[in-house]
């Protein structure tokens, strides 16, 4: 009996520190996107720095060739979208060249685009080779068998909601809706999200603050009075009741919720088109036992702690 009930708390343990790295792995795939982000407007900035201090020091020895004695020739200059495109549209300035015949000109324009379509081949490789090493980094697969998982992924289930852990950080009413709550909800990412409420008559603010909730992620942001709403809160619901949802206390904002036999495979926002959420609303629910679940399987967050109604039971979450 005592290895028994040692193996479970060590089971126990280790779906724990599975979620805990999934959620650290999450939030580290967001600081890095930030990161590539913010170095790619750097680097931006610092090209045109560069390119303004050339130009300052082309000026410079132009000047100081001209008081030296030695004679300038003007460099043709050609219109950007003409060299791109080879299109011949568009009029290209006047090229003056002092002592510079037809011949002349021709061979610098012919090695502008040379140096041009270098520069482009080059720079179109080394995007290629950088996307090559971080598909390869985050395991992707070839275009085939991608379009073989995508089948699979395409069937409307629970596994295409992003449903997570929230807090509520901070709550209030909509100022132009009496029935609408305004909430801060922390669900694991950079910044929290603002999600509206219908809570009002059911839930009273000091019940809101600081308290853990269950948040769909995924939808369609929508104006709900001229504030625009993130999510939803799920909650167990009646036409006369609504209550919110109980879990353990000790999970945190951005822990996924799962429900077995389907894999969790969230859309990054659902198509209200493609009706998904209806879809998947009508067999969410609380069970006879106050157990939430879907098509009978319990919704669980990390695959550990399971979703329960307080009171309400055969009622829909919504």
């Amino acid at each position: 009996m005592a290895s028994s009930s040692l193996y479970t708390k060590l089971l126990t343990n280790q779906k724990k520190i599975d979620s805990l790295l999934e959620v650290a792995s999450m939030k580290l795939e967001q600081r890095r996107s930030l990161f590539e982000k913010l170095k790619v407007q750097e680097e931006n900035k610092q090209t045109l720095q560069l390119e303004a201090e050339i130009e300052r020091l082309k000026a410079k020895l132009i000047e100081m060739e001209t008081l030296g004695g030695i004679k300038q020739v003007n460099i043709p200059k050609f219109n950007k979208k003409n060299l791109l495109t080879g299109s011949s549209s568009d009029t290209i300035p006047v090229v003056q060249m002092e002592k510079a015949n037809e011949k002349d000109m021709n061979e610098v324009e012919a090695l502008q685009r040379e140096v041009k379509t270098k520069r482009n081949e080059d720079t179109k490789s080394k995007k290629e080779a950088k996307v090559t090493e971080w598909k390869s980094k985050l395991g992707c697969k070839p275009a085939m068998e991608q379009s073989e998982k995508v089948k699979g992924d395409e069937a409307i289930d629970i596994g295409r909601l992003d449903i997570r852990v929230g807090r509520i950080l901070k709550v209030e009413k909509h100022p132009d809706a009496d029935s609408l709550y305004i909430e801060q909800i922390d669900v694991g990412e950079d910044k929290p999200r603002t999600i509206i409420s219908g809570l009002v008559r059911h839930v009273s603010i000091e019940q809101m603050q600081n308290r853990l909730v269950i948040c769909l992620c995924n939808l369609k942001p929508v104006k709900m009075r001229g504030i625009e709403s993130q999510g939803m809160v799920l909650c167990a619901s009646t036409s006369e009741k609504v209550e919110l949802i109980e879990f353990d206390e000790s999970c945190i904002p951005g822990q996924p919720v799962t429900c077995e036999g389907y894999k969790r495979r969230p859309d990054s926002i659902l198509n209200p088109k493609k009706k998904i959420w209806e879809g998947v609303a009508p067999d969410l629910k609380v069970n006879c036992d106050g157990q939430v679940v879907y098509k009978g399987q319990p919704l669980l967050v990390s695959g550990i702690s399971p979703l329960v109604a307080p009171s309400l039971r055969n009622v829909p979450v919504k």
